[in-house]
């Protein structure tokens, strides 16, 4: 049986929502599924994904393959890392708490790197939100006829 991790539309029109879902290979999109793993909203800024990285871990060790959107979320949360890292602890490379230490300190920088973007994002909305009254102010003098005042 051939097994995947995609993902599970649901949602209204125009409002996605996804479940991330470890499913066979032959059952609808929306259908049948062997075990949710996590959610993906892509509408909020940045994109919200809850993931159980125990259980995707789990079935990519078992041959479970992700689709390529998976594969991106999967990547983004580091199991692809983790799984990279044990990869080399089976191989005898290192020992796992060697794996685990790697692991904590990409984690730590990801998490600051997506606090940073967050932050940013935040920024460039408030200086856009303090911008746009003093636009309609301008338009608004220049639609009554008035000259803006200049500089």
């Amino acid at each position: 049986m051939a097994v995947k991790i995609r993902l599970q539309r649901h949602g209204s029109k125009k409002r996605p929502f996804y479940f991330i879902v470890v499913a066979d290979a032959r059952s609808p999109r929306d259908g049948k599924f062997i075990q949710k793993v996590g959610t993906y909203n892509p509408l909020t800024v940045p994109a919200t994904i809850q993931l159980d990285r125990q259980k995707a871990l789990e079935w990519l060790n078992k041959g479970a393959q992700p689709t390529d959107t998976v594969r991106r979320i999967l990547s983004f949360k580091g199991v692809l890392y983790l799984k990279h890292l044990l990869r080399g602890v089976k191989l005898g490379l290192f020992d796992e708490a060697t794996a685990m230490s790697k692991f904590q300190v990409w984690h730590n920088e990801h998490e600051a790197q997506i606090t940073r973007r967050s932050d940013a994002h935040k920024s460039k909305q408030r200086a856009k939100k303090a911008y746009t009254p003093v636009v309609k102010k301008v338009e608004a003098a220049e639609g009554a006829g008035e000259a803006p005042a200049e500089a």
